[in-house]
């Protein structure tokens, strides 16, 4: 019989791991690798974001690039979002859906444009517990003939620089002005010295950049940073953070039985504006004839945790199941993600979540929890 040790996989570990350990980072299994889930508490980290900056390794994410003459046309085919609109210099958050339209991933397509011989070039950005799965998808539903695609995951460097001070600590680093570069606005630049790719995306509800970078710039970025007074945050504040701006955790809010209708991620979906894509036919059913079923966001009374996997009650009858939860850090009470029936969906409607066999009161509220002033 084989030991504990031979049945066991390996956690992969990013570029930037050596710094977490010589920064005494608590490390946790997430998506197959071993990932920072905090450094200096996740209270602390979670302020940073909110109130000047943090940053995280990334660089577990997948890393796609894609060129080809009919790029864009190709890509049509297998998002729910009309990609013709994106110009260079763009980004569009979407989903890739399978044929019954559940979400196989949430990914960000970066286009970059057409080069001087009508080449169109573009980088995706995917889920780490995906990358594979995604990989394969593309791979089988792009025409290889006409797309050139590359997988970089393991060859970059990814942090993200979040919060409302993120830009006053990576400007200096930058000659380009990174100012004019509006919400999913992107471009290849010089950090450092060295070429780099910066976006102004993110997960966390606050401005912030994300910089692709090789190896040996981002092991120098992120001590930069570091001795800058950048605060480095680990998976938990990723988490608190991103559910106060009700941002969807693949795996937990959405996944392959979830269409974006259902998830709230209906601005995804450009029915009148595009042609015959992947998906296509079960979007348009639900759009006619309503979703059975909503993700709704949840305020708890009093402390009371609602997390994942805990059932949600009517009427002392079980009607969904809490998919995210955590005790908000910046409101200061706990909030939720739960799929529930479209008839009790609406704002204001009150819902039970059973917690360890007792049954506690919770109310549907608008999303985002929490929105930036800035």
């Amino acid at each position: 019989m084989a030991n504990q040790e031979e049945i066991i996989p390996s956690l992969a570990r990013t570029l930037l791991y050596q710094l977490g350990v010589e920064l005494k980072a608590r490390f946790t299994s997430f998506g197959g690798w071993e990932m920072p889930v905090q450094y200096s508490g996740i209270s602390r980290e979670h302020e940073a974001v909110r109130n000047t900056a943090g940053m995280f390794d990334i660089s577990h994410m997948g890393k796609f690039t894609l060129q080809g003459k009919n790029l864009i046309v190709q890509l049509q085919r297998l998002v729910p979002s009309d990609l013709s609109r994106l110009q260079p210099g763009q980004a569009q958050y979407t989903v890739l859906l399978n044929p019954q339209a559940g979400i196989i991933d949430d990914i960000i397509i970066y286009y970059q444009g057409e080069d001087s011989i009508g080449t169109q070039h573009a980088s995706i950005i995917v889920n780490a517990a995906t990358t594979d799965k995604d990989k394969t998808w593309l791979l089988q539903n792009l025409d290889l003939n006409e797309v050139q695609f590359q997988d970089i995951s393991p060859e970059k460097i990814l942090i993200a620089v979040q919060g409302p001070k993120a830009l006053k600590y990576l400007q200096p680093l930058v000659p380009e002005d990174l100012q004019p570069v509006k919400a999913f606005g992107h471009l290849n630049a010089t950090l450092l010295g060295k070429p780099a790719f910066l976006a102004r995306t993110g997960y966390t509800g606050e401005d912030g950049f994300e910089v692709m970078v090789e190896p040996d710039v981002g092991v120098e970025l992120w001590r930069h940073l570091c001795n800058a007074g950048v605060i480095p945050c680990g998976l938990g504040a990723r988490d608190t953070l991103r559910l106060e701006a009700a941002m969807a955790l693949y795996g937990q809010d959405i996944d392959d039985t979830t269409t974006p209708l259902e998830a709230g991620l209906g601005w995804l979906v450009h029915l009148d504006s595009k042609g015959d894509f992947i998906g296509r036919e079960i979007l348009a059913q639900q759009k006619a004839a309503g979703v059975q079923r909503r993700l709704v966001g949840l305020q708890m009374s009093g402390r009371n945790i609602a997390r994942h996997g805990y059932q949600v009650l009517s009427g002392g009858k079980v009607v969904g199941e809490v998919t995210s939860g955590t005790l908000s850090p910046t409101l200061g009470y706990p909030i939720a993600l739960a799929y529930v029936p479209k008839e009790l969906a609406s704002v204001s409607q009150q819902l039970e979540i059973e917690i360890r066999g007792k049954v506690y009161p919770a109310v549907v509220v608008k999303r985002p929890f929490y929105r930036s002033k800035r």
